[in-house]
């Protein structure tokens, strides 16, 4: 296992595109509902326990070993929104690139031609971490933070909040992400012996709704 390797995947600068994401933030701040560090705050702990646990537990049982295609299945069942869906196979595509020119590996290579158009971010995660040489954990981890450092970097844009604010609503939230990374690849261990339906389902409807309002703007700063 390569702590470098963990490092590399989780930092903001690997070119996998979440930059040009906010995680609902975008749509949040418009509606009225983050307006500060507190509210932020309160945004992104709730997208943690919804999106961000799923999406962790998806990654991990990805390092896991469990099948990359029906993990993908499971992925697109667990977003109804068709804008997120679409958003979650763009990010995927692009991590796939970078992944593949950082850790060559047969498995990216075949789950890049089984979803040409990009298959669920994180599922290539999971694969990229796998491929690393990382482990689940390790992957759980990197996708419970992407879930709350992009709302928050959008955030610092989107209203000229003090950076130093963002960053104690991230560091205030290290706790839960610890919690939210264990219940991640506890749920993939059981994934591993009774298939996908073991994984978690968390549902938020507002990020749902407010992404498919977000995506038929016709100005915005982001992508999603």
């Amino acid at each position: 296992m390569s702590r470098a390797a963990l490092l590399v995947l989780a930092d903001g600068r690997f070119p996998a595109g979440g930059h040009a994401h906010s995680g609902g933030a975008e749509a949040a701040v418009k509606a009225g509902r983050v307006t500060g560090a507190a509210s932020l705050e309160d945004f992104c702990r709730g997208r943690l326990h919804t999106a961000g646990r799923v999406s962790a537990a998806l990654a991990a049982a990805a390092v896991l070993g469990v099948d990359p295609v029906r993990l993908d299945a499971a992925a697109d069942a667990r977003t109804p929104s068709p804008a997120l869906r679409a958003t979650a196979r763009k990010l995927g595509r692009q991590l796939m690139r970078a992944a593949r020119a950082t850790w060559p590996s047969s498995e990216l290579d075949a789950l890049a031609r089984e979803f040409p158009k990009g298959a669920h971010q994180p599922v290539v995660l999971g694969l990229a971490a796998r491929a690393a040489g990382l482990g689940a954990l390790d992957a759980a981890y990197c996708a419970a933070y992407e879930s709350v450092s992009g709302p928050a970097s959008a955030t610092v844009r989107l209203l000229s909040l003090d950076p130093f604010d963002a960053t104690g609503v991230l560091a205030r939230l290290a706790p839960e992400l610890d919690l939210v990374a264990d219940q991640a690849v506890e749920a993939a261990r059981e994934c591993v012996d009774a298939g996908v339906d073991a994984l978690p389902a968390a549902s938020a409807p507002l990020l749902e709704i407010s992404a498919e309002a977000h995506a038929a703007w016709a100005v915005r700063l982001f992508a999603s």
